[in-house]
């Protein structure tokens, strides 16, 4: 389909009159790093210090009526200004309808946010009672929870010029500067007087505070310490006149800046930076129309996420319909995988939203050719964890020798560093430090700057984190002579319970270097990756994300402007959406479709078959691409299953192209892959489709998934590749493995419910490597005896947790239940096509 232009310029969920309350809970529990994560409840203490965000009860509503996408795709992509005016209209006027029957039945809703261009809903704070009603509304689609994201980075405030690590992003395309590309940028707030950036900037907005202009605020309760992601990932992307020649990858680019995420009041009391799934959303939708006059032929050609939901990678949720929506408008959603580190080997660790089919989602690849390293040792009585050259966190002077004994920082008691006040917590009452000279490791998942520079100023020799960490990915404020070293879960466990022991632990680091980087070329050990929640491989490519030049916010106190390093998924994201500008500028012809085929076609994947290394100057030449550009074929739960999918291919050359199509090689040689047609002629602009399947005789032992890939030989030009995956989860997975009522008999009360706790989902391997199972739907049915009295709750897109669900005694319509013997059926459908589970629990109403 080419770019979308005007025509005449060519160019069920419940009865919760029953639910009292409808709470989710995610209940952390800690899990030890070498043992499975056996409780769905507790997996999210492996993800670390993630802000506690406000969500108020907030559920995004998703109708049936058509949105202006929906309209557009139905007229093959072409309309006219007043046409999509109209689609809008009539998409609200379809939206008011349903909130007018709504508050007729007695749900009065005032949406906090109303999408109209990329999907028809709204998002709103719902009671028990309201939410009852809506989800039995013909016209709702489905209702799905809000949740927290927050930016996708690990971001270090090196000052530029003394941070011999820092990365120039090598990529672009000769003689193309992104020049009359708009890229909206989904974000914190943007320092919008910072010179890196300040050509590049059109007006922005603001969907936190309506009244603002998208800049960073700065932390209302601390001072000093702003907004800095957003004006990071605007100089990566569009960058220019910077020190010694620094530029991003598209310095000719207008930059829209769209501030979803930023400081906001949390759930401890105090402020983080986070935003929420229907302000993102909200954000999508300013991209498509930023003007906000219902047609999107102004839309952002480039839609740049450079925020994530920890691993929700969802392919039918609120966030994977936007994106589609925003592909249909024609601007392509770039999205960052996220940074959780590799994941399951079936479902993986990607982030939302990361895991939707249209969105370009990206990993990180170490491009460093030298970093940081120093000789450690680092001793537990007599035992010896680590000896030997290991990569530094942080940039380090040369010569620079540490000897300290370990001390391990806690989330209560000693200290809960990173959070406001936690400086305070590292001293005593008498005022002095609790980890002066010490090496001090901190809390796992606590590995923000922000918590290094609070130890540091609290008098500590080293720091160590407890996880994975590039050399050079994090930094201080100020001098260079703090050692910080990523340990593995195993070591870090080890050290806190010799600790516990009475066992001295103590850390050596000297001959401090900048060497050649052993990492050169790979992917970053914080990047996520894995199969989406629709079986999908995730991320279609990948770019430079660790030790990026880029802008920081604020001036020096000479009043220069700032300049830093940004390490993360995020950062590779904002490359390659700085990538996408540049072919959108040089193949004017692609639609947003077609970008995202072009760029995942021309990827240099080396020896993987995912996740290639972008190269925009190669898909400026692309002739054939593919939909979707990765395949995933589905799931694969017996011995000789055949799974298949479609796959399309356009021509967006402008010859006539004869293609062969080859089963290619796959990681398991007794794997049988056939196509349809094997061979075609492809006039220029036409499309085909093929039909892949594959024959699996034999499963591996645990859940897995298997990979291969499609080679179609163009005669006369290049090959295209196109990766597929069979994913192999659990066949029959225990997924609900608490289902019980705070009182089995109780009287009908409003006021004070019995409660129905329910643990749903699934979660194996490892601290290091969880193997997340969500669910596509949990539901709750009243039965009296065998007769269905109906359903009471249905949840969307769950992941793996503690559910708490009131039962005040009202059936289904609202109606209190007469005396008798109850039960409820709680039904678990997991995502990926498995087997579901059921779990019967009874009850008396007195």
């Amino acid at each position: 389909m080419p770019m979308r232009r005007l025509p005449d310029r060519r160019c069920r969920a419940a009865g919760a009159a029953l639910l009292a309350t409808l709470s989710l809970l995610l209940v952390a529990g800690a899990s030890g790093a070498d043992q499975p994560v056996s409780a769905a409840a507790g997996w999210e203490s492996l993800l670390g210090d993630r802000p506690a965000a406000q969500l108020g009860n907030r559920w995004v509503v998703v109708l049936a009526k058509p949105s202006l996408a929906s309209h557009v795709a139905a007229a093959g992509g072409a309309a006219t200004e007043e046409q999509e005016r109209s689609w809008t209209a009539q998409a609200r006027r379809d939206q008011r309808d349903v909130l007018a029957r709504l508050a007729f039945r007695g749900a009065p809703i005032e949406p906090e946010h109303s999408y109209t261009r990329v999907f028809n809903g709204f998002a709103a704070p719902l009671d028990a009672q309201t939410l009852a009603i809506v989800q039995r509304d013909p016209g709702v689609q489905g209702i799905f929870p809000v949740r927290t994201v927050i930016p996708a980075a690990a971001d270090g405030v090196n000052r530029l010029l003394d941070a011999a690590t820092a990365q120039r992003v090598d990529v672009g395309i000769p003689g193309f500067t992104g020049a009359g590309v708009t890229v909206a940028l989904l974000d914190t707030g943007v320092d919008l007087v910072h010179p890196y950036i300040r050509a590049s900037l059109v007006r922005g907005i603001d969907v936190l505070d309506p009244t603002g202009d998208a800049s960073a605020r700065q932390n209302p309760t601390a001072p000093g310490r702003p907004e800095r992601h957003g004006t990071e990932m605007a100089g990566l992307v569009a960058g220019s006149g910077g020190p010694a020649g620094l530029h991003g990858v598209a310095p000719g680019a207008a930059l829209l800046p769209i501030r979803v995420a930023g400081w906001q009041p949390d759930a401890s009391g105090g402020v983080s930076i986070y935003g929420r799934t229907d302000q993102l959303l909200a954000g999508i939708e300013l991209a498509v129309d930023p003007n906000e006059d219902g047609d999107a032929h102004d839309a952002a050609r480039v839609t740049l996420v450079g925020v994530v939901e920890p691993f929700a990678a969802f392919t039918d949720g609120p966030l994977a319909t936007a994106a589609a929506g925003a592909l249909a408008l024609d601007s392509l959603v770039v999205s960052p995988a996220g940074n959780d580190g590799p994941a399951g080997p079936a479902y993986g660790s990607i982030g939302g939203p990361g895991g939707a089919p249209a969105a370009l989602t990206v990993g990180a690849t170490d491009t460093r050719q030298r970093s940081p390293t120093g000789h450690v040792l680092l001793l537990a009585g007599l035992r010896t964890l680590v000896s030997g050259v290991q990569p530094l966190g942080g940039v380090v002077d040369p010569g620079l020798s540490v000897s300290a004994p370990v001390v391990a920082l806690t989330r209560s008691g000693q200290a809960v560093v990173g959070a406001a006040g936690g400086l305070t917590r590292l001293f005593d009452a008498s005022g002095y430090s609790r980890v002066g000279g010490a090496a001090v490791l901190l809390p796992r998942g606590t590995s923000s700057p922000e918590a290094v520079r609070e130890v540091v100023t609290a008098g500590a020799r080293a720091v160590l984190v407890d996880g994975p960490l590039p050399a050079g990915a994090l930094g201080t404020d100020g001098p260079a002579d703090v050692p910080i070293l990523g340990l593995g879960a195993a070591d870090a466990d080890a050290i806190r319970v010799a600790l516990r022991s009475s066992i001295p632990v103590q850390l050596a680091v000297g001959a401090a270097a900048f060497d050649a980087s052993e990492d050169l070329g790979a992917p970053a050990p914080f990047s996520s990756e894995g199969l989406s929640f629709g079986n999908g491989p995730k991320p279609e490519v990948s770019a430079a994300g660790v030790g990026l030049a880029t802008s920081d916010p604020g001036r020096d106190e000479d009043g220069a402007a700032r300049y830093g390093t940004l390490s993360g998924s995020s950062g590779a994201a904002a490359v390659t959406a700085g990538a996408a500008a540049l072919l959108a500028e040089a193949r004017p012809d692609l639609d947003a479709a077609g970008l995202k085929q072009a760029l995942v076609a021309a990827a240099w994947r080396g020896g993987s078959v995912t996740g290639g290394q972008i190269e925009p100057a190669a898909a400026v030449a692309a002739e054939l691409v593919a939909q979707p550009p990765y395949v995933g074929l589905g799931p694969a739960f017996a011995e000789n299953t055949t799974v298949k999918r479609r796959v399309t291919l356009r021509n967006v050359s402008r010859r006539t192209l004869e293609i062969t199509i080859e089963p290619g090689s796959a990681d398991a040689a007794d794997i049988a892959v056939e196509t349809r047609p094997q061979t075609a002629r492809v006039k220029p602009g036409a499309s085909l489709a093929i039909l892949v399947s594959a024959t699996v005789p034999l499963l591996p032992r645990a859940p897995s998934s298997l990979a291969g890939v499609l080679r179609v030989k163009v005669k006369g030009g290049s090959t295209l590749q196109v990766p597929w995956t069979i994913a192999v989860p659990v066949p029959k997975p225990d997924l609900i493995r608490t289902a019980r009522l705070s009182s089995a008999s109780f009287t009908p009360s409003d006021v004070e419910p019995s409660v129905l706790t329910v643990v749903a989902g699934r979660v194996d391997g490892t601290a290091e490597r969880p193997q997340l199972l969500p669910l596509a739907e949990l539901s709750i049915d009243l039965l009296r005896g065998d007769r269905e009295l109906g359903r009471l709750a249905s949840i969307r897109d769950v992941l793996p947790g503690r559910y708490a669900i009131g039962i005040t005694g009202r059936g289904p319509r609202g109606k209190r239940l007469p005396p008798g013997e109850y039960t409820l059926r709680i039904t678990a459908v997991p995502v990926g096509g498995a087997a579901q589970d059921e779990q019967i629990v009874p009850f008396t109403v007195e």
